[in-house]
């Protein structure tokens, strides 16, 4: 839908005056009116959260983890955000368990964090394994690949001696078939 020219310029005039809380204390209290939940929310820690117990979750498993690249260290993250919104929706359940909804929503609510709860742990889950995936290839990349030593010569008043071979004979089966004969199949 196009708006006139006059309409147009009547919105700029007005948002001109709109700008928004000015003091301290108005700032403050719309400063979360725009925060999203999940992994892609601005702030993870919301204001009624600890953010010394965050930061120690993830350096906790920073220090288990010890990510290298940039991309192990992205996964990082996603493993501490999922877990410390399971620990959310664990504090959601104990809030809809004790709050005075009726049954059908307090249902539904349960239903909702459940369903929030499963989401989480396969985003914990999946950067957990994507996380070891890139160490183990890391790790890989960085080892040296084994090679077979060189023989030594032996020295002209040295006899020779004959390296071991490289695989041993395999081990003898620990089961023994029966000596008894076979009787032919009749069927």
């Amino acid at each position: 839908m196009l708006i006139s020219r006059k309409q147009h310029q009547a919105n700029r005039e007005n948002a001109k005056r709109s700008t928004g809380p000015v003091s301290p204390e108005g700032k403050a209290a719309v400063r979360f009116n725009a925060v999203t939940f999940g992994l892609r929310a601005r702030n993870v820690v919301l204001f009624d959260e600890d953010e010394g117990a965050y930061q120690q979750l993830f350096d906790v498993l920073e220090s288990e983890w010890q990510p290298q690249a940039p991309t192990e260290k992205i996964l990082l993250e996603r493993m501490v955000v999922a877990h410390w919104l399971l620990m959310r929706a664990d504090n959601s359940e104990a809030w809809i368990s004790t709050a005075t909804v009726p049954g059908p929503q307090q249902s539904a609510l349960f239903d909702r964090v459940s369903a929030q709860r499963v989401r989480l742990e396969r985003s914990f889950s999946t950067a957990m394994r994507e996380l070891k995936q890139l160490q183990n290839e890391r790790r890989a990349r960085t080892q040296p690949e084994y090679t077979q030593p060189e023989p030594v010569q032996p020295a002209e008043s040295e006899p020779a001696v004959t390296p071991p071979p490289m695989h041993r004979p395999a081990p003898p089966p620990a089961y023994v078939m029966s000596s008894a004969p076979v009787s032919p199949d009749t069927r």
